[in-house]
């Protein structure tokens, strides 16, 4: 039987994650990255989707990891395997609920009295260096990373990438009649280095979806007031501004109507924070090719990142229980706030 199209197509990074808890758990050399937990939060509301992932990694890359991305509902066509080994090893301490360190692994391991696992000796803190106007690398995504069957779908998440494969992907998407794109941009593209590249960024945009510390660093000696920094991101051609604030929630612009909201967190119970933010932006986009309602796109998203950071790994959010989606997204109705 031949393999139906992706209606949703998703790119981002796939990672080999390296994770210590303060609690002491750790989670060594497991299946990570921006891109899977974006696909698992629009997988919460689309089960059947089988969304198409497009990615780039080196032959040294676990197969199994690929293969158990099959077996959870993932079209991986878009996954391009390059003929040599690339270093996609993660590393990250929550030092409390929310606060995430990536520097000095052994410090991290010393201070939990742990052993640093084989596998993670040599690494090194990736440098903000990717995000060079000119300077592709082995990750970054090119036109031709696009299977051709993917190009029958209509909507489209790009996950934190590298600045080149932000500016180069959503215009590509939009020429093969893509109706929606949604970007969740990279902190080393939002510093005030680039400022006057972010107007080319965010033009056509359907939703941009940064994070608040990241705006701010963006708008540094510029703005201190966000809704002040989300109108004028819209104001550059974005139909959308989404700021996400942790567990505070996030904070809703929709440039069409002028209008802002403020919406709340579901409140869960808080296992592992791990791609809250990514399955978040999953969840956006599932519900707002649902609704073509931003605010019901954003509570789509907070239930998405509710059910992930309740287990730890991945695919954990696929395995909720039947309506219970559906019965956060009903129980969040009463926690939008209209400015």
């Amino acid at each position: 039987m031949p393999q139906s199209n992706p209606r949703y197509i998703f790119a981002g990074h796939l990672r080999r994650d390296f994770a210590l808890f303060p609690n002491g758990m750790t989670r060594l050399d497991v299946l990570g990255g921006n891109l899977p937990y974006a696909a698992v939060g629009c997988s919460v509301w689309e089960p059947d989707a089988q969304p198409g992932l497009v990615a780039r990694v080196g032959e040294d890359f676990p197969a199994e990891w690929l293969a158990a991305l099959v077996q959870n509902g993932f079209d991986i066509r878009g996954v391009r395997v390059l003929p040599e080994a690339v270093d996609l090893r993660s590393f990250y301490a929550y030092t409390d609920r929310v606060t995430r360190e990536s520097d000095d692994p052994v410090a991290h391991f010393a201070r939990l009295g742990l052993a640093i696992p084989r596998s993670l000796l040599g690494y090194r803190v990736p440098s903000a260096t990717f995000d060079s106007r000119t300077r592709l690398t082995s990750t970054s995504l090119r036109q031709s990373d696009l299977p051709e069957e993917y190009l029958d779908a209509s909507a489209a998440h790009l996950c934190p990438l590298d600045f080149l494969t932000h500016t180069l992907l959503p215009a590509v998407l939009r020429q093969n009649g893509f109706t929606t794109v949604t970007l969740d941009p990279s902190p080393g593209t939002l510093t005030p280095s680039y400022w006057n590249d972010i107007p080319a960024l965010v033009i056509g945009l359907t939703a941009f979806i940064p994070a608040e510390s990241e705006l701010r660093a963006l708008f540094h000696g510029r703005s201190t007031d966000l809704w002040e920094m989300m109108e004028t991101l819209a104001s550059f051609g974005c139909e959308i501004v989404v700021v996400k604030c942790g567990e505070r929630g996030q904070l809703l612009y929709d440039a069409a109507s002028h209008s802002r909201f403020e919406i709340s967190a579901y409140p869960a119970r808080l296992a592992d924070p791990t791609g809250a933010g990514d399955a978040f932006c999953g969840g956006f986009l599932a519900g707002y090719r649902r609704t073509y309602d931003p605010v019901q796109a954003v509570l789509h998203g907070s239930v998405s990142a509710s059910l992930v950071v309740e287990g730890c790994g991945v695919f954990f959010a696929l395995d909720a229980l039947p309506g219970l989606a559906k019965a956060r997204l009903d129980a969040l109705q009463d926690m939008v706030r209209k400015i």
